[in-house]
């Protein structure tokens, strides 16, 4: 019942108007000045105490809404029954709901100023103009029962907003305990990603380095380069342990314990175009020759993957509904050159926004920010604009010289290769 009332507050006022209007015009009947106390019976209300009692009774329908105004009101009409010289004690009813009212959903400044005036109003309207004495009980009734509705409604407001504070604090406690959590999980998985990448390039480091001193003195040595294959196959081993030890403390609970598909790459470009056009976007490739299809590294393959994917995925979202895209890939000396070139009228930014990649760019989108740190993770660049005569233009150079080098050299210059693929820190790898 109290829910229901919570969730149709009108159809409570509306029944506390009733049960007011009841108790008022029942008081109505009822003389105070009997011989022996209230005599009920006796006494007929006049049309206009009625009519005033219905009007107050009536009045409190909206005492949620305007609680002031409603005040006012039933207060006048007391005021105005009071110096018709009829019993302040049924009328005063509506005016005592309307001040707990006001008290109830006010501060207490306004309760106060309110409260005093409402009890000094309507004490001294009885006293003076009333049809007993003024210092009849139901006079100093009329101060007591307005001075109980202003404390009564204060302390239930009182109370209201300390419960409403606790909950909040809770709540907000509550809050806090996640995000603290989170922030400790995501700090502890960033540690355990930073030794994951001390451990296997090292591990790396180490097969590169014996597996150019076995290709260099296969031929003249071979005892020398079984050991040193021998120290390839214990290097290797021991990073894959580090590895499956690692990313075990990286999975999420419901994680696959292997992949299912295999990483994407420029071999499944022809599907990520052909699931563009079945969006509606027009793209067209331009011929890829052996250099790109089967030369490039896996990292390189992966983050040029992913640069035409973002790319026409912004050209979607951003170029206008007639917009048509262009894909090239192509093997210039040691880099592969990754372009995405559009006829887009949209609003000019492709949602990345313009500028280098590698310096950050402009604009508010993410789209741009991810790409360079594929590109940037690889030693490349990543350029992006509008193109002359319309359109937009993205463009990723990512070097592949590295990786050849580290394949074909001898044991010194795979160190030095695996070195400057390694970079200055940690993320680089």
């Amino acid at each position: 019942m109290h829910g229901w009332l919570r969730a149709h507050p009108l159809a409570g006022d509306a029944a506390l108007a009733g049960v007011v209007l009841v108790c008022m015009v029942v008081g109505s009947f009822a003389d105070p000045h009997g011989s022996n106390g209230p005599v009920f019976g006796t006494r007929t209300p006049s049309a206009t105490a009625l009519v005033l009692a219905v009007l107050g009774a009536v009045s409190l329908v909206l005492r949620r809404r305007s609680p002031l105004a409603v005040l006012g009101l039933t207060g006048g009409v007391t005021v105005a029954d009071l110096l018709a010289g009829n019993s302040p004690a049924p009328i005063a009813i509506a005016p005592v709901v309307a001040l707990y009212t006001v008290a109830a959903h006010t501060d207490r400044a306004t309760t106060y100023r309110v409260g005093i005036t409402t009890m000094g109003v309507l004490t001294a309207t009885a006293m003076f103009f009333g049809d007993a004495p003024w210092y009849a009980q139901e006079n100093v009734a009329v101060l007591a029962w307005t001075g109980l509705a202003a404390t009564a409604g204060d302390a239930v407001r009182s109370r209201r907003a300390i419960v409403e504070s606790i909950r909040e604090r809770a709540e907000r406690a509550e809050r806090t305990r996640e995000e603290e959590a989170r922030r400790r999980v995501a700090e502890e998985r960033l540690r355990i990603a930073r030794d994951l990448h001390d451990v296997v390039a090292h591990h790396i480091a180490l097969v590169n380095v014996q597996a150019g001193v076995a290709a260099h003195v296969m031929d003249k040595r071979p005892d020398q380069a079984k050991e040193a294959l021998a120290h390839v196959r214990e290097a290797s081993r021991s990073a894959l342990n580090e590895l499956r030890a690692t990313v075990g403390l990286l999975r999420q609970s419901g994680d696959p314990e292997a992949p299912t598909e295999p990483a994407p790459g420029l071999a499944l470009l022809d599907d990520l175009l052909a699931g563009f056009r079945r969006a509606g976007l027009p793209v067209e490739l331009a011929p890829l020759d052996a250099a790109v299809s089967s030369g490039l590294p896996a990292a390189v393959d992966l983050a040029a993957y992913r640069v035409i994917q973002e790319a026409l995925t912004n050209v979607r979202k951003h170029a206008g509904p007639d917009a048509k895209a262009e894909v090239s890939v192509v093997r210039v000396g040691p880099n592969a050159e990754i372009t995405v070139i559009d006829n887009g009228t949209g609003n000019g930014d492709n949602g990345t926004g313009n500028g280098d990649c590698a310096a950050g760019g402009g604009g508010g989108g993410h789209g741009l920010l991810g790409m360079r740190e594929r590109v940037s993770a690889l030693g490349g660049t990543c350029t992006a604009g509008p193109r002359y005569g319309g359109g937009f233009r993205v463009q990723a150079i990512l070097p592949v010289k590295t990786a050849d080098t580290a394949r074909t050299a001898g044991p010194r210059e795979a160190a030095d290769a695996v070195r400057a693929a390694e970079g200055p820190g940690e993320g680089c790898a």
